[in-house]
């Protein structure tokens, strides 16, 4: 109350007589995609970390900042949740090995690709690779890694079936010569993944040392040595 006039003091300040009261910031609401490429990134980093039973639906609504029906309407579920982040990053992977094989080229650059292929994924999306050797969502109960793999196989497979036949091998051969192939990088990926030295372009050159130059001195009927 003023003293001067007797009429209630202002409750405003010379900023709000200006321009008027302030208003609340409004953030903008996400549309239904963006929600749920944003739980799909936040169920990624969470499943990487503590894996599927190490996280918890409650976790993953309050990182997100929303309650747990949203996520149970976009996913119905953790598990739903985690089969998505699965299956994004599977095709991820696949796909970028998959063009690397796809490109005409000789059979050596198509290893050296393939290699960059998985090196760079485990590179730039390395919580991906993580969940993808993790653990097996129930879509795929033999393992998302092993999946993958099996379908990166054939495609070898098929190259070097045809390699084979060129040289005069046994192009039935090609097949069980695809699973050394890649057994040998995704297993040096998965040593990678931690290691991280050196870097993706020289173990990518020393796999293909060992697997070209390996294969450019291949035997038509090897036989072991050592004595049985």
């Amino acid at each position: 109350m003023s003293k001067r006039t007797g009429l209630p003091r202002p409750t405003t300040g010379p900023a709000e007589l200006e321009h008027g009261p302030a208003v609340p910031a409004v953030r903008a609401r996400m549309t239904g995609q963006q929600r749920r490429s944003q739980l799909i990134g936040i169920g990624r980093a969470l499943f990487a970390a503590r894996g599927l039973d190490g996280t918890t639906i409650e976790e993953i609504a309050a990182t997100a900042g929303v309650s747990k029906p949203v996520i149970y309407e976009h996913f119905g579920s953790k598990e739903g949740l985690y089969r998505q982040v699965v299956e994004t990053e599977f095709r991820i992977l696949l796909d970028s090995i998959t063009e690397a094989l796809s490109t005409e080229a000789k059979p050596r650059v198509l290893v050296e690709r393939a290699a960059l292929a998985l090196l760079g994924y485990i590179e730039d999306r390395t919580d991906g690779f993580r969940i993808l050797m993790r653990d097996a969502p129930p879509s795929q109960p033999e393992g998302a890694f092993s999946t993958l793999l099996s379908h990166v196989t054939a495609r070898v497979e098929h190259l070097l079936s045809d390699e084979f036949a060129r040289r005069g091998f046994s192009a039935a051969d090609g097949g069980m010569y695809a699973q050394m192939l890649v057994g040998m990088v995704a297993m040096t990926g998965q040593w990678w993944l931690d290691s991280r030295q050196p870097d993706k372009r020289a173990v990518a050159a020393h796999l293909v040392n060992l697997a070209w130059n390996g294969l450019t001195g291949l035997q038509k009927e090897p036989e072991l040595r050592s004595e049985t």
